[in-house]
């Protein structure tokens, strides 16, 4: 392995449908990887979560009157340039800034949080995949599989409680523009995942075994400078 490949951050892409446990998978991997006492030293190994859905554009005031109409889960509602450009300078060990998106104004904060880069760098999100161009910049892909119901029923529970939704608005939404999106454009990329993880984070053994591969990963690219 190369010095300057060594150096580079262990990209991890993880996709699948609304509300499948994306989050929750990655932060359980992160979790297990700081347990490990040959990774505890966050100045040896660091470990970086990002989520897609701090980079949802701006919308327009024509997009915000009618905000209901909106398809959040449209790949035209996600500005691919910031994102791809954000992950390629990560990758390249420069600093970066994650915009901070409040769900409940669908709206971007005025302020972005800076990151340095990591060892690991785990970007999630519905859409994951969808680009090539991320798709190139990505050491691993997992796709987090969950059935629908599932993930209705999360969804839910989720926008009701932390995004100031009513049960009536998240059922309108998950039908007209959450299922199609899901069916058209998310679904599809599983077919790029070298992972698959059925039930999520129920999925303790496919966690499991993930985490030991990047343990690996990290190991020999430790092991790589040591001898450099």
């Amino acid at each position: 392995m190369s010095q300057r490949r060594a150096n580079r951050p262990f990209i991890i892409g993880v996709a699948g449908g609304t509300a499948s446990g994306k989050t929750s998978v990655c932060t359980k991997i992160i979790a297990d990887l700081r347990q490990d006492k040959e990774f505890k030293d966050g100045s040896v190994h660091r470990f970086l979560h990002i989520a897609q859905d701090n980079f949802y554009r701006n919308l327009t005031s024509e997009e915000q009157s009618n905000i209901g109409a909106f398809n959040f889960d449209h790949p035209a509602a996600f500005a691919w340039g910031e994102i791809v450009a954000t992950l390629q300078d990560l990758k390249e060990g420069l600093p970066a800034c994650i915009p901070n998106y409040d769900f409940v104004t669908s709206s971007r904060q005025a302020e972005a949080t800076a990151v340095d880069s990591a060892d690991v760098i785990l970007f999630d999100g519905i859409l994951a995949f969808y680009s090539a161009e991320l798709r190139n910049l990505y050491d691993l892909m997992i796709f987090v599989n969950v059935d629908d119901d599932t993930r209705l029923a999360r969804r839910v529970r989720r926008d009701i409680t932390e995004r100031g939704r009513d049960v009536l608005q998240v059922l309108d939404q998950y039908e007209r523009t959450v299922k199609p999106s899901f069916t058209q454009f998310i679904l599809p990329t599983k077919q790029y995942a070298h992972i698959i993880i059925p039930r999520g984070l129920d999925n303790s053994v496919a966690i499991d075994l993930i985490t030991q591969h990047i343990k690996w990963r990290l190991s020999e690219r430790l092991q790589s400078k040591t001898n450099a």
